[in-house]
């Protein structure tokens, strides 16, 4: 038995398939660990949740940005983007039910036995792994009531970008939903610029990766998130470990088995005309 953290797959279903292929995947042994996008950009978003729900309980996933995105369409919340490649989902026969399903996958997911924690972006510098467990299961409890047609409402927004215990409603939602889906950089006070996206050393002055802020209260815990293409599969940072390198922008899918810490790349070169972000 093994468990394997996978990247972004972005509806890259093929690919997944053949990254299986490369570590022998068992579905009756074995267990995979998503990093969340599993929709967006790619063309198979829908085969991509049916496979993934169909391994029952040898797969677990966390919610990123556009699995979170996709869920907002399908509400009636928000307009479809002209970039968005998930009609598939939207148009199917069981697209109600992937939807739900997906719904109710959580933000975080921390194993005990491994002491490994799984996100999609990242988890907030001032939050010890208790707390990030208390606000991911905040979030997880509307997402999951009769109450998530307004927080998709709600969700969208860059503010408040700093944390604060005393946040309440919408704001204290958006701020921790940022933080799981969407951050990269912070200050050392913990305040969030959500709208950067380039590669670390570009970024404003006074601000760094999320793991990389001194003393961040998580310092301890074993990360593993996907998200942010551009590092390319390098924190360089004990203990965390970045597995989104861009499979639909044309570079590779990877895995992690966690039991060694080894990785396994399949090229996505053929997809290579996409631009990396």
């Amino acid at each position: 038995m093994a468990t394997y953290a996978i990247g972004d797959i972005q509806g890259c279903f093929d690919e997944l398939q053949l990254l299986l292929q490369d570590i022998n995947f068992d579905r009756n042994v074995d267990v995979l660990w998503f990093t969340g996008d599993l929709v967006n950009r790619g063309p198979e978003s829908a085969e991509v949740i049916r496979f993934v729900k169909s391994l029952g309980e040898r797969a677990i996933t966390v919610l990123g940005n556009h699995d979170l995105h996709l869920l907002a369409v399908h509400s009636g919340e928000i307009p479809k983007k002209k970039s968005d490649t998930f009609t598939d989902v939207i148009n199917a026969g069981d697209g109600d039910a992937l939807c739900q399903w997906l719904r109710h996958q959580p933000l975080l997911h921390h194993d005990p036995a491994s002491g490994y924690t799984l996100v999609h972006a990242g988890i907030h510098p001032q939050w010890d792994l208790e707390l990030a467990q208390h606000c991911a299961h905040e979030v997880e409890i509307m997402l999951r009531s009769d109450s998530y047609h307004e927080f998709f409402e709600h969700m969208y927004g860059n503010e408040p970008n700093y944390w604060n215990e005393s946040l309440r409603g919408w704001k204290r939602m958006r701020f921790i939903t940022n933080c799981f889906t969407r951050m990269r950089y912070c200050n050392v006070d913990g305040k969030l610029d959500l709208k950067v996206k380039s590669p670390v050393g570009t970024q404003p002055a006074d601000y760094m990766p999320w793991f990389a802020i001194p003393e961040r209260a998580n310092k301890g815990a074993k990360i593993i998130f996907g998200h942010w293409a551009s590092l390319q599969g390098h924190a360089d940072t004990e203990n965390i470990f970045a597995i989104d390198t861009g499979c639909c922008w044309g570079n590779c899918l990877t895995a992690l088995r966690l039991d060694d810490q080894k990785k396994f790349c399949i090229s996505c070169d053929h997809l290579a005309q996409r631009k990396l972000p």
